[in-house]
């Protein structure tokens, strides 16, 4: 149980509280703090994926507890976004991908319970989804108010921002669609009558 795939998939749990903390902080860094909180966390997760396979360290307790971290992390920062911009349109997106995340767990699991969750597995719109959302938390966990300085140039910081508002409307579009797929293969199942 104790491999170093889910020692770092719990060390993505214990993020958690230190992302919030740290966001919240009166400072002047604070959003950038945040920022590489999260992007600490997300390389983690992609890390601890391709040790459990490289590792041959797979196990049911990751196969758990990995989903989870990663839900827990968007969830409270989704929450953060949405309260810190106090903007419609970012709350709306943010319940659409909360609300995503609990209907999929849910369907997963009845399913899995029925012995099809293969027919539900990840898809390829999944992981756009989930790249593209990453994306957008960061740019907008982080909206810095200063230009970047690059090896040959300095990045306007509206840049970045307006690529983190890109991302998280094509994340939410994203959800949406994968929403709607992963429903759609799993009607079957759920318009069957019970005996």
């Amino acid at each position: 149980m104790w491999t170093i795939p889910n020692q770092i998939t719990l060390f993505r749990i214990i993020l958690i509280p230190i992302f919030l903390l740290v966001f919240y902080l009166p400072l002047s860094w604070s959003n950038f703090g945040a920022f590489a909180v999260f992007w600490t966390a997300s390389v983690s997760d992609a890390l601890d994926g391709y040790l459990a396979r490289k590792l041959n360290q797979s196990s049911s307790f990751g196969a758990f507890i990995d989903p989870v971290a990663d839900k827990l992390m968007v969830v409270a920062a989704l929450v953060m976004i949405a309260q810190d911009y106090q903007s419609w349109w970012v709350s709306i997106a943010a319940i659409i991908m909360i609300s995503r995340e609990v209907f999929i767990s849910a369907l997963r699991e009845f399913m899995s319970s029925r012995g099809k969750r293969d027919v539900i597995a990840v898809s390829n719109m999944g992981k756009y989804k989930t790249a593209a959302q990453m994306l957008g938390i960061m740019g907008l966990i982080w909206q810095p108010n200063y230009d970047i300085p690059l090896i040959f140039f300095k990045l306007p910081h509206e840049v970045i921002n307006y690529a983190a508002y890109f991302f998280f409307v094509v994340a939410t579009i994203l959800t949406v669609s994968s929403l709607i797929s992963y429903f759609k293969a799993a009607w079957p199942e759920l318009r069957e009558q019970k005996s």
